[in-house]
Protein backbone atom coordinates (compact mmCIF):
# COMPACT_ATOMS: atom_id res chain seq x y z
CA UNK A 1 0.00 0.00 0.00
CA UNK A 2 2.90 2.56 0.46
CA UNK A 3 4.44 1.34 -2.46
CA UNK A 4 1.17 2.64 -4.21
CA UNK A 5 0.67 5.62 -2.12
CA UNK A 6 4.40 6.45 -3.15
CA UNK A 7 4.17 5.80 -7.26
CA UNK A 8 0.72 7.95 -7.12
CA UNK A 9 2.95 10.92 -5.34
CA UNK A 10 5.53 10.65 -7.33
CA UNK A 11 3.50 10.64 -10.10
CA UNK A 12 1.44 13.44 -9.69
CA UNK A 13 3.09 16.27 -10.89
CA UNK A 14 2.57 14.86 -14.67
CA UNK A 15 -1.21 14.24 -14.25
CA UNK A 16 -2.49 16.32 -11.54
CA UNK A 17 -3.12 20.69 -12.09
CA UNK A 18 -1.31 23.36 -10.52
CA UNK A 19 -4.16 24.32 -7.74
CA UNK A 20 -4.17 20.15 -6.50
CA UNK A 21 -0.06 20.32 -6.22
CA UNK A 22 0.11 23.35 -3.80
CA UNK A 23 -2.83 21.34 -1.48
CA UNK A 24 -1.15 18.01 -1.29
CA UNK A 25 2.40 19.72 -0.68
CA UNK A 26 0.52 21.73 2.33
CA UNK A 27 -1.10 18.31 3.44
CA UNK A 28 2.42 16.99 3.45
CA UNK A 29 3.97 19.63 5.51
CA UNK A 30 0.98 18.92 8.00
CA UNK A 31 1.91 15.11 8.14
CA UNK A 32 5.60 15.81 8.98
CA UNK A 33 4.74 18.38 11.51
CA UNK A 34 2.31 16.35 13.02
CA UNK A 35 4.66 13.32 12.79
CA UNK A 36 7.57 15.83 14.58
CA UNK A 37 5.58 16.78 17.49
CA UNK A 38 3.85 13.35 17.95
CA UNK A 39 7.26 12.10 18.27
CA UNK A 40 8.26 14.60 20.44
CA UNK A 41 4.90 14.77 22.95
CA UNK A 42 2.68 11.41 22.22
CA UNK A 43 6.37 9.26 22.59
CA UNK A 44 8.62 11.59 25.11
CA UNK A 45 5.96 12.94 26.91
CA UNK A 46 7.17 16.43 26.00
CA UNK A 47 3.82 18.46 25.75
CA UNK A 48 5.41 21.98 24.02
CA UNK A 49 3.40 24.19 22.61
CA UNK A 50 6.38 26.64 20.91
CA UNK A 51 7.27 24.15 17.72
CA UNK A 52 6.41 27.14 15.76
CA UNK A 53 9.66 28.90 17.09
CA UNK A 54 11.46 25.72 14.31
CA UNK A 55 8.75 26.38 11.46
CA UNK A 56 9.69 29.90 11.83
CA UNK A 57 13.70 29.29 11.66
CA UNK A 58 13.57 26.80 8.95
CA UNK A 59 11.36 29.04 6.74
CA UNK A 60 13.03 32.15 7.56
CA UNK A 61 16.66 30.63 7.26
CA UNK A 62 15.50 29.06 3.77
CA UNK A 63 14.77 33.01 3.05
CA UNK A 64 18.07 34.56 4.31
CA UNK A 65 20.22 31.40 2.26
CA UNK A 66 18.46 31.66 -1.29
CA UNK A 67 17.69 35.83 -1.52
CA UNK A 68 21.22 36.97 0.38
CA UNK A 69 23.48 33.92 0.06
CA UNK A 70 22.45 32.91 -3.10
CA UNK A 71 22.09 29.21 -2.32
CA UNK A 72 19.65 27.01 -4.72
CA UNK A 73 15.89 27.47 -2.92
CA UNK A 74 15.51 23.65 -3.00
CA UNK A 75 19.11 22.49 -1.23
CA UNK A 76 18.20 25.72 1.27
CA UNK A 77 15.39 23.05 2.69
CA UNK A 78 17.89 20.99 4.05
CA UNK A 79 19.76 23.95 5.52
CA UNK A 80 16.51 25.11 7.07
CA UNK A 81 16.12 22.31 9.11
CA UNK A 82 19.63 21.95 10.22
CA UNK A 83 19.64 25.69 11.50
CA UNK A 84 16.29 24.85 13.08
CA UNK A 85 18.14 21.85 14.90
CA UNK A 86 21.22 24.22 15.90
CA UNK A 87 18.93 27.16 17.26
CA UNK A 88 17.30 23.84 19.08
CA UNK A 89 20.55 22.89 21.17
CA UNK A 90 20.67 26.61 23.33
CA UNK A 91 16.68 26.67 23.93
CA UNK A 92 16.64 23.16 25.07
CA UNK A 93 19.02 23.63 27.94
CA UNK A 94 16.61 27.04 28.73
CA UNK A 95 13.39 25.20 28.93
CA UNK A 96 14.38 21.62 29.89
CA UNK A 97 14.96 23.44 33.18
CA UNK A 98 11.33 24.08 33.52
CA UNK A 99 9.36 21.77 35.28
CA UNK A 100 5.27 20.23 33.94
CA UNK A 101 3.49 22.97 32.17
CA UNK A 102 6.23 25.30 33.05
CA UNK A 103 7.93 23.81 29.86
CA UNK A 104 5.25 24.10 27.51
CA UNK A 105 4.80 27.77 28.34
CA UNK A 106 8.42 28.41 28.44
CA UNK A 107 8.52 26.76 24.52
CA UNK A 108 5.79 29.35 23.85
CA UNK A 109 7.57 32.24 24.98
CA UNK A 110 10.52 31.51 23.35
CA UNK A 111 8.65 31.47 20.02
CA UNK A 112 7.08 34.77 21.03
CA UNK A 113 10.49 36.09 21.38
CA UNK A 114 11.84 34.86 18.10
CA UNK A 115 8.40 36.32 16.47
CA UNK A 116 9.37 39.56 18.02
CA UNK A 117 12.62 40.00 16.87
CA UNK A 118 12.04 38.79 13.61
CA UNK A 119 9.25 41.29 13.15
CA UNK A 120 12.04 44.42 14.49
CA UNK A 121 14.50 43.12 12.26
CA UNK A 122 14.26 45.51 8.88
CA UNK A 123 17.00 43.04 6.76
CA UNK A 124 14.05 40.17 7.13
CA UNK A 125 11.55 42.06 6.43
CA UNK A 126 10.33 43.35 9.50
CA UNK A 127 6.68 42.91 10.33
CA UNK A 128 5.77 42.85 6.89
CA UNK A 129 7.60 40.25 5.75
CA UNK A 130 9.63 39.13 2.89
CA UNK A 131 8.87 37.42 -1.01
CA UNK A 132 11.17 34.51 -2.08
CA UNK A 133 12.70 37.01 -4.89
CA UNK A 134 15.11 34.11 -5.57
CA UNK A 135 12.73 31.64 -7.46
CA UNK A 136 11.63 34.49 -9.87
CA UNK A 137 14.18 32.42 -12.18
CA UNK A 138 12.60 29.24 -12.46
CA UNK A 139 9.43 28.35 -13.95
CA UNK A 140 6.20 27.97 -12.31
CA UNK A 141 5.91 24.00 -12.91
CA UNK A 142 8.99 23.27 -12.06
CA UNK A 143 9.12 25.20 -8.79
CA UNK A 144 5.95 23.57 -7.86
CA UNK A 145 6.89 20.00 -9.13
CA UNK A 146 9.78 20.06 -7.26
CA UNK A 147 8.41 21.63 -4.00
CA UNK A 148 5.78 18.60 -3.96
CA UNK A 149 8.48 16.15 -4.34
CA UNK A 150 10.44 17.39 -1.73
CA UNK A 151 7.35 17.74 0.80
CA UNK A 152 6.43 13.92 0.23
CA UNK A 153 9.90 13.18 0.47
CA UNK A 154 9.22 14.82 4.10
CA UNK A 155 6.67 13.32 5.08
CA UNK A 156 7.72 9.70 4.14
CA UNK A 157 10.79 10.27 5.55
CA UNK A 158 9.11 11.61 9.04
CA UNK A 159 7.17 8.92 9.25
CA UNK A 160 10.23 6.19 8.35
CA UNK A 161 12.27 7.85 11.04
CA UNK A 162 10.15 8.26 13.75
CA UNK A 163 9.29 4.34 12.92
CA UNK A 164 13.36 3.63 12.85
CA UNK A 165 13.07 5.18 15.86
CA UNK A 166 10.75 4.03 17.38
CA UNK A 167 11.98 0.09 16.62
CA UNK A 168 15.03 1.00 18.41
CA UNK A 169 16.65 1.52 21.80
CA UNK A 170 16.16 4.80 21.92
CA UNK A 171 13.02 4.66 21.20
CA UNK A 172 12.42 2.27 23.96
CA UNK A 173 14.15 4.78 26.03
CA UNK A 174 11.58 7.05 25.05
CA UNK A 175 8.58 5.51 25.87
CA UNK A 176 10.17 4.51 29.23
CA UNK A 177 10.77 7.87 29.87
CA UNK A 178 7.42 8.90 28.81
CA UNK A 179 5.87 6.51 31.26
CA UNK A 180 8.02 6.87 34.10
CA UNK A 181 11.53 8.88 34.72
CA UNK A 182 12.26 7.47 37.88
CA UNK A 183 11.82 4.30 37.02
CA UNK A 184 14.14 5.03 33.52
CA UNK A 185 16.49 6.02 36.04
CA UNK A 186 16.73 3.22 37.83
CA UNK A 187 17.43 0.94 34.97
CA UNK A 188 20.46 3.14 33.95
CA UNK A 189 18.54 5.30 30.97
CA UNK A 190 20.28 8.75 30.67
CA UNK A 191 17.03 10.71 30.71
CA UNK A 192 18.54 14.14 30.07
CA UNK A 193 20.48 12.22 27.23
CA UNK A 194 17.59 11.23 25.43
CA UNK A 195 14.97 13.88 25.80
CA UNK A 196 18.14 16.07 24.26
CA UNK A 197 18.15 13.84 21.38
CA UNK A 198 14.64 13.91 20.70
CA UNK A 199 14.19 17.32 21.31
CA UNK A 200 16.91 18.04 17.90
CA UNK A 201 15.57 15.82 16.20
CA UNK A 202 11.86 16.82 15.99
CA UNK A 203 13.05 20.47 16.10
CA UNK A 204 14.70 19.51 12.76
CA UNK A 205 12.00 18.12 11.32
CA UNK A 206 9.41 21.30 12.21
CA UNK A 207 12.61 23.29 10.45
CA UNK A 208 11.86 21.21 7.38
CA UNK A 209 8.25 20.81 7.11
CA UNK A 210 8.49 24.87 8.11
CA UNK A 211 11.22 26.13 5.18
CA UNK A 212 8.73 23.94 2.45
CA UNK A 213 5.73 25.67 3.65
CA UNK A 214 6.94 28.78 3.25
CA UNK A 215 8.68 27.79 -0.21
CA UNK A 216 5.40 26.86 -1.36
CA UNK A 217 3.67 29.97 -0.36
CA UNK A 218 6.92 32.05 -1.67
CA UNK A 219 6.65 34.41 1.32
CA UNK A 220 7.07 34.66 5.06
CA UNK A 221 6.18 37.04 7.78
CA UNK A 222 6.48 36.88 11.33
CA UNK A 223 2.94 36.31 12.39
CA UNK A 224 2.90 33.66 9.92
CA UNK A 225 5.54 31.67 10.90
CA UNK A 226 5.96 31.86 14.68
CA UNK A 227 2.35 32.68 15.19
CA UNK A 228 0.87 30.77 17.91
CA UNK A 229 -2.14 29.39 15.93
CA UNK A 230 0.24 26.69 15.01
CA UNK A 231 0.62 24.45 18.07
CA UNK A 232 -3.33 24.01 18.53
CA UNK A 233 -3.26 23.11 14.85
CA UNK A 234 -0.45 20.66 15.33
CA UNK A 235 -2.01 19.40 18.87
CA UNK A 236 -5.22 19.19 16.89
CA UNK A 237 -4.13 16.32 14.28
CA UNK A 238 -1.99 14.69 16.80
CA UNK A 239 -4.98 14.21 19.68
CA UNK A 240 -7.80 13.54 16.91
CA UNK A 241 -5.82 10.99 15.23
CA UNK A 242 -4.22 9.25 18.26
CA UNK A 243 -1.58 10.53 20.24
CA UNK A 244 1.59 8.05 20.78
CA UNK A 245 0.77 6.40 17.29
CA UNK A 246 2.17 6.59 13.76
CA UNK A 247 -0.72 6.14 12.12
CA UNK A 248 -2.97 8.69 14.03
CA UNK A 249 -0.95 12.05 13.10
CA UNK A 250 -1.15 10.94 9.45
CA UNK A 251 -5.20 10.61 10.34
CA UNK A 252 -5.33 13.79 12.36
CA UNK A 253 -3.45 15.86 9.44
CA UNK A 254 -5.90 14.51 6.53
CA UNK A 255 -9.08 15.39 8.43
CA UNK A 256 -7.69 18.99 9.73
CA UNK A 257 -6.65 19.12 6.15
CA UNK A 258 -10.38 18.71 5.00
CA UNK A 259 -12.52 20.35 7.48
CA UNK A 260 -9.95 23.66 7.11
CA UNK A 261 -10.63 24.05 3.06
CA UNK A 262 -14.86 23.20 3.88
CA UNK A 263 -15.10 25.13 6.68
CA UNK A 264 -12.21 27.94 6.98
CA UNK A 265 -14.28 30.68 5.21
CA UNK A 266 -16.81 30.90 8.61
CA UNK A 267 -13.68 31.96 10.85
CA UNK A 268 -14.40 31.75 15.03
CA UNK A 269 -16.89 29.33 14.20
CA UNK A 270 -14.54 26.62 12.00
CA UNK A 271 -11.71 27.58 15.22
CA UNK A 272 -14.53 26.91 18.00
CA UNK A 273 -15.70 23.60 16.12
CA UNK A 274 -12.40 22.12 15.75
CA UNK A 275 -11.62 22.82 19.38
CA UNK A 276 -15.28 21.21 20.63
CA UNK A 277 -14.42 17.98 18.48
CA UNK A 278 -11.19 17.73 20.21
CA UNK A 279 -12.66 18.31 23.21
CA UNK A 280 -15.08 15.35 22.70
CA UNK A 281 -12.19 13.09 20.71
CA UNK A 282 -10.34 13.59 24.30
CA UNK A 283 -13.18 12.67 26.55
CA UNK A 284 -15.00 10.36 24.49
CA UNK A 285 -11.96 8.77 22.07
CA UNK A 286 -9.17 9.25 24.22
CA UNK A 287 -7.10 6.91 21.85
CA UNK A 288 -8.51 9.31 18.85
CA UNK A 289 -9.77 7.97 15.22
CA UNK A 290 -7.01 5.02 14.87
CA UNK A 291 -7.60 4.17 18.47
CA UNK A 292 -10.97 3.12 17.25
CA UNK A 293 -9.82 1.27 13.83
CA UNK A 294 -7.27 -0.98 16.33
CA UNK A 295 -9.54 -2.07 19.25
CA UNK A 296 -12.27 -2.74 16.30
CA UNK A 297 -9.76 -4.72 13.61
CA UNK A 298 -6.55 -5.19 15.56
CA UNK A 299 -5.08 -3.08 12.53
CA UNK A 300 -1.62 -1.66 12.82
CA UNK A 301 -0.09 -0.31 9.70
CA UNK A 302 3.14 0.06 11.44
CA UNK A 303 3.90 -2.06 14.69
CA UNK A 304 6.41 -0.65 16.66
CA UNK A 305 5.75 -3.06 20.14
CA UNK A 306 7.83 -6.42 20.63
CA UNK A 307 5.97 -9.24 21.22
CA UNK A 308 7.37 -11.89 22.48
CA UNK A 309 7.47 -15.41 21.68
CA UNK A 310 6.72 -18.65 23.79
CA UNK A 311 9.24 -21.47 22.71
CA UNK A 312 6.95 -24.49 21.92
CA UNK A 313 6.95 -27.77 23.87
CA UNK A 314 8.37 -30.62 21.94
Amino acid sequence: MSIVLLGLSISMPFWAGSSYLRLFTELACYMAMAQMWNLLGGYGGLVSIGQQAFIGIGGYSLFVWANFVGVDPFTSVALGGIIAALFAVPISQLVFRLPGGAFAIGTWAIAEVLRLVVANTYVLGGGSGASLTALRGIDRATRESVTFWIAVAAAFGSVLLVYMLLRSRFGLALTAIRDSEVASRSQGIDVKKIKFLVYIISSFGFGIAGALYFLANIRISPDAAFGISWSPLIIFMVIIGGAGTIEGPLIGAILFFVLSKIFEDYGTWYLASLGLLAVIVTIWFPKGLWGLVVDHFDLRLFPVQRRLRMPENK
